[in-house]
């Protein structure tokens, strides 16, 4: 009884409060300007639609406005995350915003300067969307900097109302003050927005964290980020499980429009339940805190799906406005419950030298998801109509729930922490211009006696997922033949300079598998490093320290 009440008050610190991020200034002042920010970047998408329709534009370009703003997502995201990782990442965000005010104010100029074409608008669009793209990964990669493990959850929760809000209130403001003063004016509203998450991020002293191994290239961190994500099982679940729900679930906003259309043929009834539908991310926002107190993180977020998926049946049955808005106000609720979970989840799984260019790819994952989803949706949908579609697309959500049992979402207790406390070879002074020229091999001879094989070969396969997520592109484990109780493991890194960024990236978390081998091993493995060997460097050399 006692250690349950333990666990219980040790689960309830985990979890924390939605409001305590909020304590942090930090947090609390960039919440502020993001959702500043945010209300202007909505007031910019309303007022850049409605100024193609008022240029006479096709529908084509019509469409195309919402073309030019989602593709740098596509695009840029995975090259985007590489070079969060690589560079400053407050200064990366600096950049970003200053070019987005640059690409906002040409927008202003062309605007009340009557020069405005549909195909200026569609690039000034995409050029603002791209630095938006690149930004993202870094931008959700400070968030641990900010708050601790236990209020990732909280945290990505208050970005899910900060968001909301903005969606509810933004459009609202551009109508209004588009039919009050033109388009221009929400562009130059647009423009201002940025000025306050420029003064947040240029005050804030952020420390800076050194290296010893070179600075990464953008195509190496990117093949870096796959990497990684491929040999972390818990993660590659997570982000599974995240595209498969987002898949089923993106029939509900994907054919609301539809459904809006065909209760009232005004516009009005699909801002209203879109409304509905922000008004119940905040509410699920302020429930998933004391629900997550209560039951696990699995429970939580199955439980989100399974309701969001009975929602959107209902959303294909229910024909009256006021049942619908009930309809999105729930959906909405779980829609954000489990988004804010799995993506907390993601940050607190992977370590700082990753984490933008991991959040890439889950930004990919989640938007492909969702953009894949959307369009079989809307097939199916024209072959057999809006109800019969939601039925479908609903018990696939809550089929998606069912995926617990088979990718369980981990805790995050998980330790990222840096733990580089490997030795470094004494290397000989003739091999230094070999270092950069070829693959880097490195065996380690361990001595295990025959009781303790099958062990040490179990968590062994452990070591090598290690070592392939932290930059091997080849692992193998060899039994000696002439020797019983003799094996060699080896494993093959690119380059020298990778190879010291392996050392960097073994973490804290990782000592458990590293244990587990010990206790199986008679003495001290033996380390060797090889490089590529040529005739111009045949002969030994002295040792460098």
């Amino acid at each position: 009884m006692k250690a349950t009440v333990e666990n219980a008050m040790r689960h309830a610190e985990q979890v924390g409060s939605l409001w305590r991020p909020l304590r942090t200034p930090q947090f609390r002042n960039l919440f502020i300007a993001d959702l500043v920010s945010d209300m202007g970047t909505f007031m910019q998408s309303v007022g850049a639609a409605w100024l193609m329709v008022s240029l006479g534009a096709s529908a084509t370009f019509v469409a195309l406005t919402q073309t030019a703003s989602s593709l740098p997502f596509f695009v840029l995201a995975l090259p985007a995350g590489a070079i969060g990782d690589i560079v400053d990442r407050r200064k990366l965000i600096l950049v970003c915003e200053f070019w987005m005010v640059g690409v906002a104010l040409l927008l202003v100029i062309a605007t009340l300067g009557g020069f405005m074409t549909p195909w200026l608008l569609l690039s000034l669009t995409f050029a603002l969307s791209a630095g938006d793209a690149i930004e993202t990964p870094t931008w959700r990669a400070l968030l641990p900097e900010l708050v601790g493990k236990a209020d990732l959850a909280s945290a990505s929760a208050l970005n899910g109302i900060e968001f909301n809000i903005a969606r509810a209130v933004g459009p609202a403001l551009a109508g209004v003050l588009i039919a009050a003063a033109g388009v221009g004016a929400a562009f130059v509203v647009n423009a201002v927005s940025f000025v306050g998450v420029i003064v947040v991020i240029a005050r804030w002293r952020r420390p800076v964290r050194r290296s010893l191994a070179p600075l990464e290239t953008v195509s190496g961190a990117t093949v870096a980020a796959i990497r990684y994500v491929r040999y972390s099982p818990e993660l590659r679940a997570v982000m599974w499980r995240a595209g498969l729900t987002m898949f089923a679930a993106s029939a509900l906003l994907a054919l609301l429009p539809a459904v809006a259309r065909s209760m009232s043929g005004h516009a009005t009834v699909y801002g209203v339940l879109l409304g509905c539908f922000g008004t119940g991310a905040v509410l699920g926002a302020l429930a998933m805190q004391p629900a997550r107190r209560r039951w696990s993180l699995e429970a939580v977020a199955s439980s989100a799906v399974a309701i969001l998926g009975l929602m959107i049946v209902a959303a294909g049955a229910v024909g009256t406005l006021p049942l619908l808005a009930v309809v999105m106000l729930i959906a909405g609720a779980g829609w954000l419950v489990f988004i804010s979970l799995v993506s907390a989840l993601v940050q607190a799984l992977t370590p700082d030298w990753a984490r933008a260019r991991v959040l890439a790819v889950f930004i990919l994952t989640f938007q492909g998801g969702i953009a894949a989803g959307s369009t079989i949706w809307g097939a199916t949908a024209t072959r057999t109509g809006l109800s019969t579609t939601f039925v479908v697309a609903g018990l696939a959500t809550m089929a998606a729930a069912a995926l617990g049992l088979m990718w369980k979402l981990p805790d995050t207790s998980t330790d990222t922490t840096p733990w580089n406390h490997w030795r470094m070879p004494a290397i000989i002074r003739d091999a230094a211009p070999e270092l950069a020229q070829g693959p880097v091999l490195v065996t380690v001879r361990y001595h295990v006696a025959r009781e303790h094989a099958e062990g040490f070969l179990r968590a062994m396969q452990k070591y090598g997922r290690i070592r392939h997520r932290d930059g091997a592109s080849w692992w193998g484990i060899f039994r000696d033949v002439e020797h019983a109780d003799r094996y060699v493991e080896t494993f093959l890194v690119a380059s020298w300079a990778e190879h010291l960024r392996q050392h960097e990236r073994f973490t804290r978390g990782d000592r458990e598998v590293e244990a587990q081998i010990s206790r199986h091993v008679d003495g001290e493995p033996v380390v060797q490093h090889f490089i590529h060997a040529d005739l111009s460097h045949a002969d030994p050399g002295e040792t460098v320290s």
